[in-house]
């Protein structure tokens, strides 16, 4: 008896962990896509989805029960990964409009603050820094209007002269040196500098900000690669996912969250990426 009595009481802590997180996979196959489509939208954005107003009404139908009804319940993504996985694609693309939009939707999926800024940090390496100012400036028009105080508090953690130490920390266990070797014999060994900045400027200055983990930032790599279409990269940082401990699944559903935004060709470009590392 009171082995049964621990047997349900786990299976309700399970139940109630599972609801936390978003991964609610027996109430989403009993929902059709329209209800499904309805909550999310109530959730992201505090107002009711398919009401057929405006001046495209069938558009916005189609994109919302696409996105809402069915995206955002393939895979075991929660809806706040799921939200800065988008605000990281609509960053890359620079559909600001939309970025302040889900900008304010992963602040009520659960996003912080913090999460938000650091998200939008880490583009820099990536998209260069034009895009990633517009981008930030696009998300601290939310924050004023929300009332949250700028700037946010400092994520730093690295000092000038441990750049390179702690970023190669983080870099050598999951992408080793392979960098370094492509570069090699470039004129004047500056395949060497670049190799340089990328360890101390990608993983140095951004890698060990505090806000997200290395697995999130990760997987929202994985969603800005997609978006860009640096399908080697891509493959280099999928099996760097792996390393971190995202699998395969994890992975796949970032991409498919990213396909709305980014279109079927790309996203199913990186799917096939993903089916060819082993």
């Amino acid at each position: 008896m009171i082995k049964k009595i621990f047997v349900l009481a786990l299976l309700a802590v399970i139940f109630q962990m599972n609801t936390a997180f978003g991964i609610q996979e027996n109430e989403d196959k009993t929902m059709n896509r329209i209800d499904i489509c309805k909550e999310n939208y109530r959730t992201l954005f505090k107002g009711e989805a398919l009401t057929g107003t405006g001046d495209d009404p069938e558009m916005m139908e189609i994109l919302q029960k696409y996105i809402f009804g069915e995206v955002f319940r393939t895979g075991k993504l929660d809806i706040k990964t799921r939200e800065l996985i988008t605000i990281t694609v609509l960053a890359a693309e620079q559909t600001l409009p939309q970025l302040k939009a889900h900008t304010n939707g992963a602040l009520n999926a659960g996003a912080t603050p913090i999460e938000i800024r650091e998200t939008m940090y880490q583009l820099a390496p990536f998209i260069g820094f034009p895009k990633t100012l517009n981008a930030i400036s696009t998300v601290n028009e939310v924050f004023k209007e929300r009332g949250i105080q700028l700037p946010l508090q400092s994520a730093k953690t690295v000092a000038e002269n441990e750049r390179y130490e702690k970023g190669f920390s983080i870099q050598n266990p999951i992408y080793g040196d392979e960098i370094k070797k492509s570069l090699s014999g470039l004129p004047e060994n500056m395949g060497d500098d670049v190799s340089r900045f990328l360890t101390e400027f990608c993983f140095g200055d951004f890698y060990t900000r505090e806000g997200l983990d290395i697995k999130t930032r990760e997987l929202l790599v994985i969603a800005l690669l997609t978006t860009t279409g640096n399908f080697d990269t891509l493959k280099s940082h999928i099996e760097g996912n792996l390393k971190v401990g995202n699998s395969k699944e994890i992975i796949a559903a970032a991409i498919i969250q990213a396909m709305p935004y980014t279109g079927f060709p790309n996203a199913i470009s990186a799917l096939k990426t993903l089916k060819d590392v082993k």
